[in-house]
């Protein structure tokens, strides 16, 4: 009898616990894609434990922005797109706003999701190794493929509890392949600690420490963060419980990252282009099971920014457009494929759009601190928000991140330019 009331309790505990559970593995789900892997393999061979600071320096810039997004939907009951769309400024730099994250969300997106893409079939190579095929003279990618069909076949469901659950199981999927990838490595304690807290810059690390920051401070979470609490919480009642969800996810999302770091940090690599490589990299020293750990997390990495991504731009278009209501709309329906399709066609054609994949990069560039702006200062309208408008220290803390946008997108563009 006391097992079964035990077991009662257990239950009852994990789904309260389970319930407090919202858009938030979408968020960690997001963030943490190919390039992220990528970056982080770079910064853990380039640069040992010695960068860490800079993911935990995105971690808290992430919670802050992403907090603001969660709490500006429950509130509003409105998501970012549609507060845009909305904002009382003149039409022509309404119209700059408008075009700005359509630039950055929905070519961005399209531009990038080849790369989610073919980061989730490097995943898949790490087990099957011929996954080509020669058709009509075309040597296909077949992983690519699979990855394109599979991201298709589950945003075709148009069901947002199951996209929700089905990326919280591949967001802890993700955590047990890199956190154990991570452990079998046997990493220095103190060397982590001291790369967390002792903020030194290498002269040759600018670039890294940019792209760490920039693959974790997302702009299009912020849109898909604001859409789905609505549709998860029905009032500002659920603001405790979306702040938990949000920073448990980026908490999360922000570990697996530093997992990656730390496993790079073991291997004997001069470069990294891509996950795979730390996959192959590790085999020799730690056996064959870390390297189907980190092509697992490197597949469910690219399976879940491959979802995210033109759920993102759907939500954004839609939103800005006012079509926002329903996951039925036709404008919806259409913005999720086209970028979907478009980046699994790139992908299984191993075609590489350099112009498109420039101009978003440009894009967003300007856009990061543009938005960051906009979002500290919509956080700030008592008409929009009442008492739920930011406090003094949220402000510091939002000038803070939108400083720190600031100096990323001048990088950004002094390095593409």
């Amino acid at each position: 009898m006391k097992r079964l009331i035990l077991a009662s309790f257990e239950s009852m505990y994990i789904k309260k616990w389970l319930n407090k559970i919202g858009p938030g593995p979408l968020v960690a789900a997001a963030f943490i894609g190919p390039g992220t892997i990528t970056l982080c393999s770079s910064a853990g061979v380039g640069f040992g434990y010695g960068l860490l600071w800079a993911l935990l320096l995105s971690i808290i810039a992430t919670i802050s922005l992403q907090e603001m997004a969660a709490r500006l939907g429950l509130v509003s009951r409105k998501d970012l797109a549609q507060i845009i769309s909305e904002l009382k400024t003149t039409p022509v730099l309404k119209w700059i706003i408008i075009i700005l994250v359509l630039s950055a969300i929905l070519i961005g997106n399209t531009a990038y999701e080849a790369g989610n893409v073919s980061g989730g079939s490097l995943g898949l190579k790490v087990f099957f190794n011929d996954l080509n095929a020669v058709v009509l003279g075309f040597r296909l990618d077949l992983a690519s493929l699979i990855v394109g069909l599979s991201a298709f076949i589950l945003l075709s469901f148009e069901s947002f509890k199951l996209i929700q659950n089905l990326l919280l199981i591949l967001v802890i999927l993700m955590s047990i392949a890199f956190v154990s990838a991570a452990v079998v490595t046997k990493p220095e304690l103190s060397g982590i600690l001291s790369g967390l807290f002792q903020f030194e810059l290498p002269s040759n690390a600018v670039l890294v420490v940019v792209g760490l920051i920039g693959t974790t401070v997302v702009p299009y979470n912020l849109f898909l963060h604001s859409a789905l609490v609505i549709k998860k919480w029905n009032s500002i009642d659920g603001l405790g419980d979306a702040r938990f969800d949000t920073f448990l996810a980026v908490i999360l999302g922000g570990f697996v990252s530093m997992a990656v770091v730390v496993a790079a940090a073991s291997v004997n690599l001069d470069t990294v282009k891509s996950g795979s490589d730390l996959a192959m990299a590790l085999e020799p020293i730690f056996g064959v099971t870390a390297k189907h750990l980190m092509g697992m997390g490197l597949f469910a990495a690219g399976l879940t920014s491959a979802i995210t991504a033109p759920l993102a731009a759907a939500f954004v278009v839609s939103g800005l457009f006012g079509q926002s209501e329903t996951s039925g709309d036709k404008l919806y329906k259409m913005v999720w494929k086209v970028v979907l399709i478009f980046g699994t066609v790139v992908a299984t054609f191993n075609l590489k759009p350099i112009v498109l994949i420039t101009f978003a990069q440009v894009a967003n560039g300007v856009f990061l601190p543009i938005i960051a702006l906009i979002l500290i200062w919509v956080m700030n309208k008592k008409l929009i928000l009442g008492k739920f408008t930011n406090t003094v220290f949220q402000n510091i803390v939002g000038l803070l991140v939108f400083l720190i946008t600031l100096a990323l997108s001048y990088r950004i563009l002094i390095n593409l330019f």
